[in-house]
């Protein structure tokens, strides 16, 4: 069977829309992870012993499984402990505490990159702590992580993909169900992936634009 082009093309339609999905479940997966991230970072600056500990123990388990297995706990052994979650639910759930790990070391790098004179400034001239970090510490903080905040973006993009083994149907789900029903199986995945690798530029082209947006506001 030789490569169609034309039937690749035919199949775009149908994986564009799936990619909606894909954008959707990336979207929400981001923004939680980014606010995760965030209150991880602020808890662990208090320096509470056994929190920080345990916080420690869970960023050890994150970065040292993958992420599949991770998906496959959310969907499978949660309902064991009563707890059941629909694939999406499943799937944003695993990606958002996988994700946030990444990101809470993203930021631990950069908060120990500003200087601590900045914020006996602001201390010292009466602003209460949740000021300091909203006004000082958090811009900051996701200026200088940008170019890491993007590439765990592109990940968390194509992180997604493996929600198709719990039944998501996003982008990779599609191009299998297409590429099964066909025996065109080359040609879906080679469109899937050529989607997924738009969404993966769009995002990065999206993520120097903002870099040279604050390059030019701090006058670099």
């Amino acid at each position: 069977m030789t490569f169609s082009f034309e039937f690749l093309i035919g199949t775009y339609p149908a994986l564009f829309r799936a990619a909606l999905v894909t954008l959707q479940v990336s979207a929400i997966t981001i923004v939680l992870s980014l606010t995760l991230g965030t209150v991880l970072t602020i808890v662990r600056a208090l320096k509470i012993g056994i929190v920080n500990r345990l916080i420690a123990i869970y960023i050890s388990f994150i970065r040292g499984t993958p992420l599949l297995i991770q998906i496959f706990l959310a969907y499978y052994a949660l309902p064991a402990l009563g707890i059941r979650l629909g694939p999406v639910t499943a799937g944003v759930l695993a990606i958002t505490l996988n994700n946030a790990a990444f990101m809470t070391e993203i930021f631990r790098g950069a908060l120990a990159s500003i200087p601590a004179g900045q914020i006996e400034a602001a201390a010292s001239v009466g602003l209460k702590p949740r000021a300091i970090w909203t006004k000082i510490i958090l811009p900051q903080l996701y200026m200088r992580s940008l170019p890491a905040i993007i590439n765990e973006c592109t990940i968390v993009v194509k992180g997604t993909a493996l929600l198709s083994v719990i039944t998501v149907v996003e982008l990779l789900r599609t191009a299998q169900q297409i590429g099964s029903t066909s025996f065109r199986p080359f040609e879906t995945l080679v469109a899937a992936g050529s989607i997924f690798l738009i969404l993966s530029l769009v995002i990065s082209q999206c993520g120097a634009a903002l870099e040279r947006r604050f390059a030019l506001r701090r006058g670099v």
